[in-house]
């Protein structure tokens, strides 16, 4: 419901209301040229009737007649042939928000864009209709789809993090964004080879999961969350890897990692981010960022795993003292034009309070520190504390003294725009996706008993199953028919009971990963400097994403299957280690790998025995999952109603038996017993009312009902000069107690005279003589089934 103050609910109240009403097209106020609006909203559900649990996804209808204005007719103003000066307010696409009130006071109603536009010749009205926020996920669905959940056995992602993933690819952001999610021409400009929202799960919309955690080591929580969701560990040191989707190389330019943590809500003291990288002969060098909470202190090392290395060390009191979400990061500057680089560091902190934080340069001098030219391998996040939204960027500025404090903390870059609910249906395989984002959408809410919706502020909203699992105690508002109802049937229906409910869902247990078919390139290629160079190789539609391949080289501990080698001739020469930064990403059926040489001499795809050297190794499940089905039902609503079979549609979207369990459990929850069936209930304008709300409803003339229902749809109509009119359509929350049956005994399903067979006794005693009998000519089975006489 609507958050309003005094005057509003007192005009409300009051006996008779003046309405008002604000609809701006293109930022252009238009209110007093409306002849008539009219506002829909309903959740597209595909659950019983009758049934009190709703799921699926709701989107808002605008349509308003509107009329001209300083002696012009509107379709001269606004059809799709006027002017542009005066038909672009209402064109396709055009920005529309529309509110509602009384009293010169309005709630937001409606927002989204204009659809369609439609002029009737010789009238003076033109109609504009608009849908809400839906309409900026049109875009088509894509999802990352790797192969780490069922190589681990462990859950990878879940719904609410495809949710949130589909809703930033419209644009739609629930934590600060990846900050440079498309590479330039040139690849200069900043690029984001790692973002992992941890909204949910560990995929990552740029990278990719490497090593997951085992599920009783963590969970997902909201409350306290930096933004919406985070990664919560259940005990210290919590590690989780990342394949980033792009090798860049060291020496190389400026890149950074960063995440924001909850230090309020820590399992101990310290969170870690780490960068490695591969060198040549199977060598791995590192550079990290450790943040103690306990000290305040910010160590930054750089060294080799296994090996030497050297680090600086940083003091913020605040970092100590002060507890809630820090944006935490550190940069390195990696410019060199030698072998070997010895990185520049700094460490950059937002507190909790606003206040900004930021280390002196430290440049190291000492070997251990020194990286080899190499390629960015993986990235490691150790976490005693909650954290969300871990990135790293290469290039991100020329360098690090002047990174300004607005570009870090993207000011004024993004907004907030929906809220989600708590997680559920984990994933182990990422199901593929069609149509639009929206349809995506729409899909996951109906197969997880979910609702998705944009309110009338333009915020999406997601409500999970939990809903259903409890009836609500308190109302939002309260509808009378002595006030605010003016037309209400009230039914019940056998249909409103569903009492044996079953969920089928698909079980991984036992399936793990196998390689395809591997593929070697046709030919050498050649990599100019400063040139990026994009190849196409096909992958089948059942095999999962893959990064980008391993620079090898010639030592026997370099190997890898999925890999490319680059060679100073043609011929093959010598291994080439550090030059070549590589990037990889699907679209569809295309696996597309870029090369980009950062050195000054040209470089060649090669072997050291002058063959192709690119080979792409494709990954895909072993096994497809065994379909089973989980019922839950309730002997004592089947006592009274007989046996009411729901039956959900199988879904890829449901991966394992506890979550078929909980969704099983919700739709038995909500159709254990039928519930009041309220049809469209017309009642006095409530701007205020939202979908999802709860109202209680009190018919004290008819029925004598009193009863608590949900809000699944409504729409409001307006005409100039008369009053809005409202029409609910209501999904009750809860049943009239269990049937007793009081002083009644109903009668069998089976009459009971049916196969009931005349005895010996029973004839004799009607007919006295064989001679009656005979005489009455009756057959055998008339004789046996007819009873008759005395018993």
């Amino acid at each position: 419901m609507q958050p309003t103050d005094e005057n509003m609910r007192a005009a409300l109240d009051a006996p008779e209301r003046v309405p008002a009403h604000s609809t701006r097209l293109g930022g252009a106020e238009l209110g007093p040229q409306i002849q008539s609006w009219k506002v829909e909203r309903a959740y597209n559900t595909d659950l019983p009737e009758a049934m009190r649990a709703f799921s699926g996804s709701a989107s808002a209808q605008l349509e308003v007649l509107l009329g001209g204005t300083g002696g012009e007719h509107a379709p001269r103003l606004y059809s799709a042939w006027a002017d542009r000066s005066t038909g672009d307010v209402v064109r396709p696409g055009q920005s529309v928000v529309h509110s509602t009130g009384v009293a010169d006071r309005t709630l937001p109603a409606f927002r989204g864009t204009v659809r369609s536009r439609s002029a009737a010749s010789g009238s003076d009205t033109v109609t504009v209709q608009a849908l809400d926020g839906a309409e900026r996920l049109r875009g088509p669905a894509s999802l990352p789809r790797p192969y780490h959940g069922f190589y681990w056995g462990r859950p990878v992602a879940s719904a609410i993090w495809c949710v949130d993933e589909l809703l930033r690819q419209g644009g739609i952001h629930t934590c600060p964004p990846p900050r440079a999610p498309l590479a330039d021409d040139k690849d200069v400009a900043p690029f984001t080879v790692l973002y992992a929202s941890l909204h949910g799960g560990f995929n990552a919309t740029y990278g990719q999961p490497e090593v997951l955690p085992g599920s009783s080591s963590y969970r997902w929580i909201r409350d306290g969350a930096p933004f919406e969701m985070a990664l919560m560990p259940e005990q210290p040191a919590l590690r989780a890897a990342w394949m980033p989707r792009s090798r860049f190389v060291l020496p190389g330019k400026v890149f950074q990692v960063e995440c924001w943590a909850n230090t309020a809500l820590a399992k101990d003291s310290m969170i870690e981010m780490k960068a490695l990288f591969d060198r040549s002969g199977g060598a791995s060098g590192y550079l990290s960022g450790r943040f103690d909470i306990s000290t305040g202190t910010v160590r930054i090392t750089s060294g080799t795993v296994d090996g030497g290395y050297w680090y600086f060390d940083w003091i913020f009191p605040k970092l100590a003292a002060l507890r809630g979400s820090w944006h935490l990061g550190f940069m390195v500057d990696t410019r060199g034009t030698g072998a070997t680089v010895l990185p520049t560091v700094q460490p950059r902190l937002t507190a909790p309070d606003g206040s900004y934080h930021v280390g002196g340069l430290a440049t190291y001098v000492e070997a251990s520190a020194a990286h080899p030219r190499s390629e960015l391998q993986q990235i490691d996040l150790v976490t005693d504390m909650a954290v969300e939204c871990l990135q790293v960027t290469d290039r991100v500025w020329t360098d690090t003294a002047t990174y300004p404090r607005p570009e870090w903390e993207q000011k004024d870059q993004w907004r907030k725009g929906a809220e989600l609910d708590d997680d559920a249906l984990p994933l182990f395989d990422i199901p593929k996706v069609s149509g639009s984002q929206w349809d995506a959408i729409s899909e996951i809410a109906r197969a997880s008993m979910s609702t998705a919706e944009f309110d009338e502020q333009g915020v999406f909203r997601w409500r999970g199953p939990s809903r259903f699992t409890k009836v609500p105690v308190a109302p939002d508002a309260t509808v009378t028919t002595v006030r605010d109802i003016s037309a209400l049937t009230v039914s019940e229906e056998i249909d409103a009971c569903r009492n044996h409910c079953e969920q089928p869902y698909q079980d991984w247990a036992g399936i793990g990963l196998a390689h395809g078919t591997a593929q070697t390139d046709t030919r050498i290629r050649e990599i100019k400097p400063g040139i990026p160079e994009e190849v196409t190789y096909a992958i089948a539609d059942d095999e999962s994403d893959i990064g980008p391949p391993t620079i090898v080289d010639d030592t026997s501990a370099s190997i890898a299957s999925h890999r490319v080698r680059f060679g100073s001739a043609a011929t093959g020469g010598t291994a080439v280690k550090g030059q070549v930064t590589v990037s990889s990403r699907r679209e569809g059926p295309a696996y597309i790998i870029r090369f980009t040489n950062t050195g000054t001499t040209s470089v060649w795809t090669v072997t050291k025995d002058g063959k192709p050297s690119v080979q792409i190794d494709p990954l895909k499940r072993s096994a497809d999952p065994k379909q089973r089905v989980w019922a839950r039902w309730s002997p004592a609503s089947q006592q009274h109603y007989g046996k009411q079979q729901y039956l959900a549609p199988a879904s890829d979207w449901v991966q394992s038996a506890i979550s078929a369990y909980t969704l099983a459990g919700a739709m038995l929850d909500a159709g254990r017993y039928p519930v009041p069936v309220l049809g469209e209930v017309e009642v006095l304008h409530d701007p205020r009312l939202q979908l999802g709300d709860v109202v209680r409803v009190v018919d004290s003339a008819g029925a004598k009902l009193d009863t608590l229902a949900w809000v699944v749809g409504m729409r409001t109509t307006y005409t100039a000069g008369s009053a809005p009119q409202q029409v609910l359509t209501l999904r009750g929350t809860g049943y009239n107690g269990v049937p007793a049956d009081e002083g009644l005994v109903p009668d069998a399903p089976l009459d009971p005279a049916y196969g009931r067979l005349r005895t010996y006794q029973m004839v004799t005693a009607q007919y006295a003589q064989f001679a009656d009998l005979t005489a009455e000519q009756l057959t055998y089975r008339t004789l046996v089934e007819t009873l008759g006489g005395a018993a």
